[in-house]
């Protein structure tokens, strides 16, 4: 593998910044710029000097081929995180032959060398990713190898099942009857339970990693801006006495208590004869159906019926200025009820979370379904054909953690990784 190398930390001016170069000469490339590094994963204070110039003051560490994070010979130098310092080194090493690592390129470099498989590596760009502690508390389980180590004990019992079964046809002709043995029938009934108990996970997990969407619905001036910009803390919508201020979708994101929720403000609900304003209403009505939630504002509780869905929420607006109707009543100006419908909403979404898996992705989520439907169909059939549905399970596990088959997925994978990384 050919040298490269990356600011590894945000760019811009810091308190560090942290140069990762890995590849063959690694340590050679360091080295010339702070002088030798005798031990490895030990930081050494050294002068960073080009042309006999000191251009900073560096802690310096290499790590050895086969004890990196990314299996190769790597080096990392931490800088003061001064934009000029960081140009100037970086001008050094292009000079010297390597080049600027790609999106994501060491941590393919990792599973390249077999240091990492796939679903911790989707694990770890989840973790990367995160924003909220329910994001983080997933990711963290994949990256961990939760996944994988799922993986090897599904396929280790369809190995023994494979086993029991080749038993059975090599010894067809001789003492040993060519029947399939009752135990592979068992492995097969309980890798199957286990299998769909994930897929059926599948929903929630990835519920939790993408984020929720919970579209503030009603008529106009109901105060579904007003409540936006409180939820917010700042102006994000325009509110005004007039009816229809609202046209487009105006998007919130924002960590709900440890969920990654994104509040939606929609246009008014009503008959309309202005043409952009009714384009407003019909994605209104179109961008409400596809979320996850609807809170239904307005003034007497009432809610809009062609939109509502279980779960949904009600809610009374504008609580100061008129007589509580509704069991949810709200106020965007003094704040009353936010807590109760914040509280409501955490409720429900947070329901939706029981039975997460730690599957999350749709590429894990298919070759799960492919290992059950391989499995489907086994029993009354001949050994061989056991043995095969056997070997065509397995074949899909070994996809799920990337060990075959799995070079369409690496660029689009790698491609959210930030440089660096």
């Amino acid at each position: 593998m050919e040298l490269i190398f990356a600011e590894a930390t945000p760019p811009g001016r810091g308190g560090v910044s942290v140069i990762r170069l890995s590849g063959e000469g690694a340590r050679q490339a360091a080295e010339a710029l702070v002088g030798d590094l005798p031990i490895a994963r030990m930081a050494y204070t050294r002068n960073l000097i080009d042309q006999g110039d000191v251009i900073d003051q560096v802690l310096a560490f290499r790590f050895d081929a086969g004890a990196s994070f990314t299996g190769e010979e790597v080096a990392e130098l931490h800088l003061h995180g001064a934009p000029v310092v960081v140009r100037r080194v970086e001008a050094i090493l292009l000079r010297s032959g390597a080049r600027v690592a790609e999106a994501g390129e060491f941590t393919k470099r990792a599973f390249l060398s077999g240091r990492m498989n796939l679903a911790e590596i989707e694990g770890l760009g989840d973790l990367l990713a995160a924003e909220t502690e329910s994001q983080r508390r997933l990711a963290i389980r994949a990256a961990g190898g939760e996944l994988a180590k799922r993986a090897a004990h599904w396929r280790a019992l369809l190995v023994e099942a494979g086993a029991l079964v080749e038993v059975s046809v090599d010894f067809a002709d001789e003492d040993v009857p060519d029947e399939v043995p009752p135990r592979v029938y068992e492995i097969v009934a309980e890798v199957q339970e286990m299998l769909g108990n994930e897929i059926r996970g599948f929903a929630a997990a990835e519920q939790i990693r993408k984020g929720f969407e919970v579209a503030i619905v009603g008529p106009p001036n109901a105060g579904k801006s007003s409540l936006l910009n409180r939820l917010a803390q700042r102006d994000v919508a325009i509110t005004s006495e007039r009816a229809g201020t609202t046209r487009d979708i105006l998007e919130l994101r924002m960590d709900l208590r440890g969920l990654a929720v994104t509040f939606l403000d929609t246009a008014g609900l009503r008959d309309s004869d202005d043409d952009v304003e009714s384009i407003g209403i019909q994605r209104a009505r179109s961008r409400a159906e596809a979320a996850d939630l609807r809170i239904h504002l307005s003034d007497d509780g009432a809610v809009e019926q062609s939109l509502w869905r279980t779960g949904d929420i009600s809610a009374q607006g504008k609580s100061d200025l008129h007589p509580r109707t509704a069991a949810l009543a709200i106020s965007a100006v003094t704040g009353s009820g936010i807590e109760e419908l914040l509280d409501a909403i955490h409720g429900e979404l947070g329901q939706r979370m029981v039975g997460a898996g730690i599957v999350s992705h749709e590429r894990q989520r298919q070759e799960l379904k492919d290992a059950v439907f391989a499995l489907q169909d086994v029993e009354h059939v001949p050994a061989e054909i056991v043995a095969e549905a056997l070997r065509r399970a397995n074949f899909a596990l070994d996809r799920l953690i990337g060990k075959i088959g799995v070079e369409d997925y690496l660029d689009t994978i790698f491609s959210s990784f930030c440089i660096g990384k």
